[in-house]
């Protein structure tokens, strides 16, 4: 090879290497505006997900916007009454017929539990209305004690 013909080669490597140092250059720039763009996103989100939190915490301070309760008033739930509870062995239980007596944990006299879907809610007593069975209701619980009881 003449001088001539490594200086070219020299240059057509030298060309070759500042092409790709440029498409490098320009890779990371993609990068760079990539992380910028998804920085961005994210802050723009944070903001709306903090602005919607104070928004509805405001209406509800400010009592412009009030919740429709009718729409929950039709929902069902489960009344039971509890007159007390007893353990028997299941051959106990075999055992009963008609006429056996249950012994509950409660001593007569002592007010039943009224539970809402499996939650206390009051204490009442047994009465009879027009040949029918009813309760009345003699302590209600607060919603404060009844939260205690949850935890």
């Amino acid at each position: 090879m003449s001088d001539e013909e490594d200086l070219s080669a020299w240059g057509d490597a030298l060309a070759e290497q500042a092409e790709a140092e440029g498409a490098a250059e320009d890779d990371l720039s993609a990068w760079g505006d990539a992380l910028n763009e998804q920085a961005e996103a994210e802050a723009a989100t944070a903001t709306a997900e903090t602005t919607s939190f104070d928004e509805l915490a405001a209406s509800r301070e400010d009592g412009k916007e009030k919740v429709d309760l009718d729409v929950l008033l039709d929902i069902p739930v489960t009344l039971q009454l509890e007159i007390g509870r007893a353990k028997v062995s299941i051959r106990n239980l075999l055992s009963y017929t008609q006429g056996s007596v249950v012994e509950m944990d409660r001593l007569a006299g002592e007010p039943l539990d009224l539970l809402v879907n499996g939650t206390l809610i009051a204490h009442g007593e047994v009465v009879v209305i027009n040949d029918k069975f009813g309760v009345r209701l003699t302590d209600v619980i607060s919603p404060q004690d009844r939260i205690k009881k949850l935890k």
